[in-house]
Order: structure tokens, then sequence, then C-alpha cells
């Protein structure tokens, strides 16, 4: 008998990467859209609100269990933005190519050593739609900003995003690297050994 968790997003790359993840466990996780649930209003004013507010959402209006993850990046040189709103960091949410022009024209000619950045995950899984005690788990990923683009894989920040142990682009790494040490990927070992623990579900 396989458990549903409702993925708050339908984001169709991660329905795929948490099922990967999670199916061996018996484990089936749906995104929110196929139960008509919209998107939720996102008003935390951090990565972890943001989360437990999605999760929350989709708990209500669906009855079940529910995971929902909310990330983007801080740059220090700018004391943390764009954070929160990585995603509408120009206006239009979404539009990648606006967002990374932005972040470029704010630390045009900063030197190397101040453009220091990091990605964040936070996933909040959630069992019900008043659980008080939501499990939450973070995952960051150190880098710093590059002074223009670079490479062709992955999405958002990733072409601008330097990558210091690797030696490139978070755009240039191949989809498998990137998947074993990014953000979402430290977040998503934190959430697997918990659910290996049991007494989750």
């Amino acid at each position: 008998m396989s458990q549903t968790i409702v993925l708050a997003s339908n984001n169709a790359g991660k329905i795929k990467e948490f099922n990967a993840l999670l199916s061996n466990m018996g484990i089936d996780v749906k995104p929110q859209g196929e139960f008509q649930v919209e998107e939720a209003d996102e008003t935390g004013l951090s990565f972890i609100e943001n989360a437990i507010l999605k999760a929350r959402h989709a708990c209500a209006k669906t009855g079940l269990p529910a995971l929902a993850d909310d990330s983007g990046i801080e740059v220090d040189y700018l004391n943390g933005a764009p954070g929160i709103y990585s995603a509408r960091f120009a206006g239009e949410h979404g539009n990648n190519a606006a967002n990374n022009a932005l972040l470029l024209e704010k630390l045009d000619g900063v030197p190397d050593i101040e453009r220091t950045a990091r990605f964040h995950c936070v996933l909040a899984y959630m069992r019900h739609e008043n659980d008080p005690t939501p499990l939450v788990f973070h995952g960051t990923w150190e880098g710093r900003i590059l002074e223009s683009s670079a490479g062709q894989e992955g999405f958002g920040y990733d072409p601008i995003f330097y990558v210091p142990e690797c030696g490139c682009s978070s755009a240039s790494l191949p989809k498998e690297v990137k998947n074993q040490i990014s953000h979402r990927a430290k977040a998503l070992k934190q959430l697997v050994a918990a659910f290996q623990q049991g007494n989750v579900l």
C-alpha cells in the first residue's frame, strides 16, 4: 500500500526528482494540480515560512500529507537579496533572464571576493493541515556570482552561480552531478533520512 503525498508545486522536474528518491519507500508524490489546488499566496518573510504556508495550503485542500519547497539565492553584498524574492527579483515571476541581468547589474564592478552567495532550499513536510510540528529540512550551496552567464544546463540563477569545488557555473554541471551537491539535494537527503527512520508519515 503506497502512501500519497501532495507536492505543493506543479513543477514536473521536481515531481520526478521526489518520486525517484521516495518511490522505493512506498511513497507516491503527486502534484497539487492533480487535485485542482491553486498556488498558495507566499506571504511569509522567510523561506521556512513560505514552505510551511504552501504545505499547509496543500494539506487543507486535499486532506493528505503535503511537502513544499521554497528556495532562492542569497547574495552577501546585497544583504541577502534577492532571497525569498528570487523568482520575481526583476518584477515578473519566473523571468530568469531578467532576474540574472538585474543581479549582474547590481554587482557590476564588485570584486570577486565580495560576490559570495549561496542557494537555499527549505523543505517543509506536514502530516495534516493542523500539524503542530512540521518537519523542516534546510540545504545550502555556497558559491559566488560570476560576471557573466556560463553554461546551458539548469535554470534560474544557475548560469551566473560559480561552484568553487567544481571550478565552473552551476549551469555547466551535468544534471547528475548537480543533483548530488546542490542545496535541494542536501535538503532532500535529510528528508529521505527522516522518512527512512520511520514515524514520519
